[in-house]
């Protein structure tokens, strides 16, 4: 979906000026695929915004990315919302997507309501995500009533990794594939307005994305799907290690690790500041 396309005007597509859930299931009608990246703070949210991307998803990962945590399970809603906040106030056309933690959603759709409704009002996301099958068609369909979009998120669903016995890939027998296929096809007639698809064999993600009018996301899943997701440090090679599906478009990490070198090099050779960089009394 991109805001760049030379040949956009001529065929008559309408470039948005901003990505509402709208836009994602014309997309996928147009075989045109959907980017999203991951994003935790409004320096990269504005740049990955000023880039044509048409989602920023604020995932629970910043439990792994920005805070050195194993899992993601220890994030909680009181660290979500500043990451939501700072990434909604700095885009002017990415749909913001925002990932509900571990524990504050599953016991029944009014707490997710809740939750749901925080990650809008308080910190002014556009939609929100969590993690689940069929078992969560009300909560889907709650929030759907409210004025609430929602992704939803299938395969391999990290917070649930202790019950997964850890990152495993999903849907590789056939019984896991219709529950797969069923989950989807559930949660898409509750009312989710796209499905995110981690870590699932590609005939399984392109399955998936051929029952169902809503967009699949992937992430792991092949390229048959109607969009792809990278958490941003692996796609700009600011990690020492990436996983399997990810691919490093970028050496961001060495450049940084460059600049702090030069300039702690500079500091210690008093070459930096120069009077260029000093006011006169």
């Amino acid at each position: 979906m991109s805001d760049t396309a030379p040949d956009a005007a001529s065929e008559g597509v309408p470039v948005p000026k901003r990505v509402r859930v709208h836009h994602l299931r014309q997309a996928k009608e147009r075989g045109e695929p959907i980017t999203m990246l991951t994003a935790y703070d409004a320096v990269t949210a504005r740049i990955f915004d000023e880039a044509g991307i048409d989602v920023l998803l604020v995932g629970d990962s910043i439990g792994n990315v920005m805070h050195g945590r194993s899992t993601t399970i220890p994030v909680t809603v009181e660290e979500m919302v500043p990451a939501v906040r700072a990434v909604s106030s700095a885009v002017d056309r990415a749909l913001v997507l925002a990932d509900l933690p571990f524990g504050s959603y599953e016991a029944d759709p009014r707490q997710c309501f809740e939750t749901a409704t925080r990650m809008l009002k308080d910190a002014g996301a556009h939609a929100v995500k969590f993690e689940g099958g069929a078992h969560l068609s009300e909560h889907v369909e709650l929030l759907t009533r409210s004025g609430i979009p929602v992704v939803a998120h299938l395969g391999f669903t990290p917070q649930s990794e202790n019950l997964l016995g850890g990152k495993r890939v999903q849907g590789r027998t056939e019984d896991a594939v219709e529950r797969l296929v069923g989950d989807a096809l559930a949660l898409a007639e509750a009312g989710a307005v796209a499905v995110v698809l981690e870590m699932v064999p590609a005939p399984v993600a392109a399955r998936v994305t051929e029952v169902l009018d809503i967009p699949t996301i992937g992430i792991g899943a092949g390229a048959d799907v109607d969009g792809q997701v990278l958490v941003w440090t692996d796609m700009a090679g600011m990690t020492a290690w990436s996983p399997r599906f990810a691919r490093q478009f970028g050496q961001v990490g060495t450049e940084l690790y460059n600049a702090t070198r030069a300039y702690g090099q500079a500091v210690r050779e008093r070459t930096f500041p120069g009077e260029e960089h000093s006011f006169a009394q």
